[in-house]
């Protein structure tokens, strides 16, 4: 008989988290072993249950961070994988999921049996990771320094404050705005904020 993996959902979409949770139940080879609609809860679960694998939602209730409760489940208990989920295509994220140390990654609109996939390869000690989802609506790439930026503007901040936070004269920024416009095709930067944060491209407070 195959050895059961047991598993920890962290995921605050109730129905979403629901779902999973019976989907996960009904495999001969897994078993739930808990679930939070919270991150910042889950490094105490993880000790408390000890589960074989986390599914880490990227961003949860009260704004907790996936990212920030990977890094701590990996240096306080290196032996549970982790695979980050999200439904957000956010320039960043797979990037940030590495940055962790999450072993796998998976976008929430993949098929439940992709889903399988991705917690058997991890647990079997090959990482999944996609490539950028295929409605990102840019074939391009940005500087770290262009989605600091861009996620300054997404917060609101003005021109002044986005000087003082990078430490970068008004004319870089300046310059780096003209460069995110000539990349994206937008005729003004506070459109593309707009469109950006609407199509969850840019997480503002990630």
């Amino acid at each position: 008989m195959a050895e059961i993996i047991k598993i920890l959902i962290v995921e605050d979409q109730v129905i979403l988290r629901e779902s999973m949770e019976n989907f996960l139940n009904s495999q001969k080879d897994m078993r739930v072993a808990g679930v939070t609609g919270s991150a910042g809860k889950a490094p105490e679960l993880c000790k408390e249950l000890l589960p074989d694998l986390v599914l880490m939602d990227v961003l949860t209730e009260d704004e907790c961070s996936g990212f920030a409760a990977t890094v701590q489940i990996r240096q306080e208990l290196p032996d549970i994988k982790i695979v980050m989920i999200t439904a957000l295509p956010e320039i960043t994220f797979i990037a940030a999921a590495k940055k962790a140390g999450a072993h796998s990654f998976v976008y929430k609109n993949m098929d439940s049996e992709y889903l399988l996939f991705a917690i058997r390869s991890t647990m079997k000690g090959q990482g999944v990771y996609p490539g950028p989802p295929a409605n990102r609506p840019f074939k391009v790439t940005f500087t770290d320094t262009e989605i600091a930026v861009i996620r300054l503007i997404c917060q609101g901040k003005t021109h002044t404050e986005i000087t003082g936070i990078l430490a970068m004269s008004d004319s870089s920024i300046r310059r780096i705005i003209t460069d995110i416009l000539n990349k994206t095709g937008f005729d003004s930067i506070m459109k593309f904020a707009v469109y950006a944060v609407a199509n969850g491209f840019i997480v503002p407070n990630i």
